[in-house]
């Protein structure tokens, strides 16, 4: 199977997802729009029942994916990196959901009002919905992973809940110093991704762009309130 990538360049986005799935499990993928930013344009200007609202999307065969949840559900068992139970593979599905709402809570505390507007239209807003999250809903979230039962090999849950603390360490460093301790589980399934010999190496690779402020995770000072 030759898997193609669709996503925006020059972010990790919801993208790296996915790309860390394939990277974990050592599969080949064509990251498309990175070299050819008019083939992903092409498919979301075209009418077609199976068309995508947004990136990312795969192309798989003739099977044409859209939304990181998804994507990841199709992924998870043809990569070995998945349950192999029905209800085990259900489960890994409502976890990534969840990851999905964190994710869009995380985006939101820097464009609360509006995606279309800039950061700098919208920073009282984003005062108060960043202290919301840092204070609350943050914790929330890790509370919930640290319940989550401790998987016996990574899954595609595990490598994304990887990329949530790597991008809540670059969006809110104060703040993750403070109260990473208080969930050792969450820190210790993120630990193990990190050691991964393929994980290590794509995060030394060319491959793994840095996080920016065009991106989802975001380093505003003002936003990092520890309460």
């Amino acid at each position: 199977m030759r898997y193609l990538l669709y996503y925006w360049p020059g972010i990790q986005g919801r993208g790296e997802f996915i790309r860390l799935a394939f990277e974990c499990a050592g599969q080949p993928y064509d990251d498309v729009a990175r070299r050819d930013m008019d083939a992903m344009l092409r498919i979301m200007g075209r009418k077609a029942k199976d068309r995508p609202f947004a990136p990312p999307f795969l192309r798989a065969g003739r099977l044409l994916i859209a939304q990181t949840a998804n994507i990841l559900f199709y992924l998870g068992p043809r990569l070995g990196l998945a349950p192999a139970s029905q209800a085990g593979r259900l489960l890994a599905h409502q976890h990534q959901l969840t990851i999905a709402d964190w994710l869009a809570e995380a985006h939101d505390t820097h464009h609360p009002i509006g995606s279309g507007l800039y950061y700098e239209d919208q920073k009282p807003e984003s005062k108060r919905r960043a202290a919301d999250f840092t204070r609350h809903r943050l914790r929330k979230f890790l509370g919930y992973f640290e319940n989550m039962e401790k998987a016996k090999r990574i899954t595609y849950v595990q490598l994304s809940l990887f990329q949530m603390v790597e991008g809540l360490r670059y969006a809110f460093p104060a703040t993750m110093k403070r109260i990473e301790k208080r969930y050792p589980r969450v820190m210790e399934a993120h630990e193990r991704v990190a050691e991964l010999p393929r994980i290590r190496a794509y995060l030394a690779s060319e491959r793994r762009l840095p996080f920016n402020e065009q991106d989802i995770f975001r380093r505003y000072p003002e936003l990092d309130a520890v309460s």
